[in-house]
């Protein structure tokens, strides 16, 4: 199916980190920048405003790794699934979607930018490390350190499995709730951030588990 370009010669290209799914930005292609994205792997767009071709982060740096580029139901828009490097606005926040709008439809001056649940929750549980101990459970799990974290996710993972092993659907739910939310707060507490755990899944996909443990020399 041919792409619908239009009159204008131009498509819309949503840009989404395809590790967490945060929307990043929007711009627009032409056949030219579309066919340089292709060739170089960076995401090149069509300045409206210029009218020329730009290299998101030729200047800045903070380029976008294009890794696929899909079509609409009706080819007359392009989602562009990447690897970010730094922040995606000029503005220096991660994405461009960061104005609420309010119940009158005025976009806020100032905001968080939107992004995916598990990444709202990641950015919480590191907000806790400030928090008051009494408070926050989070924060006491942190101040344990590896030991008390540990022993949680150990406790955990006993009870989900119990649970896929005989108990009714909302209760795997909860207990897989639990334990995703206890390995975030082991993850914190290392420092390692939950993309880092995306992209090794995304570099095993379709290489069977036996031969990606045997390259780790993990038990089969």
């Amino acid at each position: 199916m041919e792409l619908a370009w239009g009159e204008a010669g131009l498509l819309p290209a949503i840009v989404q980190d395809r590790m967490t799914g945060q929307v990043r930005m929007l711009a627009y292609m032409n056949r030219a920048s579309l066919e340089r994205t292709i060739e170089t792997g960076r995401a090149t767009f069509f300045s409206r405003s210029r009218g020329a071709l730009w290299e998101k982060g030729e200047t800045s740096g903070n380029t976008l790794a294009v890794a696929a580029i899909v079509a609409d139901c009706d080819a007359d828009a392009l989602l562009l699934l990447v690897d970010p490097v730094g922040p995606t606005c000029h503005t220096g926040k991660p994405a461009c979607f960061f104005r609420r709008v309010d119940e009158r439809g005025i976009a806020a001056e100032a905001g968080v930018d939107a992004a995916a649940f598990l990444e709202v929750l990641e950015r919480e549980i590191e907000a806790r490390r400030t928090s008051s101990a009494e408070k926050s459970y989070t924060r006491s799990l942190l101040d344990g350190g590896p030991a008390k974290i540990g022993a949680k996710i150990r406790e955990e993972a006993d009870e989900f499995v119990r649970a896929i092993e005989g108990e009714d659907d909302t209760r795997v739910a909860n207990e897989a709730a639990d334990l995703v939310y206890h390995v975030l707060v082991g993850l914190a507490s290392r420092g390692v951030p939950l993309r880092d755990v995306v992209r090794v899944l995304a570099a095993r996909a379709g290489t069977s588990g036996h031969e990606e443990k045997a390259k780790r020399g993990g038990p089969r």
